[in-house]
């Protein structure tokens, strides 16, 4: 289950609480000391498979956000990163400058 979920109202459902992970526009997760590995490898090729189209990473520890994009062949092919407190793109379908500073410890 990811941190965060940005979902169109009409993303098509498995139950009440789940979703369909090719009709999500984006998730996100924030790496904590007992899940960086899940985060930072299992979960891009994860959400890349199920066709979710922005992976955003927030990671504290390293202080760095990274936004993984353009999926092909099962894989991401575009990676952006910088380091927190400096502005990210999220590229389509979100479309959006984000400011990292809020995720500084």
């Amino acid at each position: 289950m990811p941190d965060y979920v940005l979902l169109p109202p009409d993303c098509p459902r498995w139950g009440e609480r789940e979703m369909r992970s090719s009709g999500l526009i984006m998730v996100a997760e924030v790496v904590s000391p007992s899940s960086k590995h899940d985060d930072r490898v299992t979960k891009v090729g994860l959400y890349a498979i199920g066709g979710v189209p922005v992976y955003l990473l927030l990671d504290p520890i390293a202080n760095t956000a990274t936004v993984y994009s353009d999926i092909a062949d099962g894989a991401y092919q575009a990676k952006d990163e910088c380091v927190l407190g400096e502005t990210l793109h999220l590229p389509e379908p979100v479309d959006f400058d984000l400011e990292t500073t809020l995720f500084k410890d």
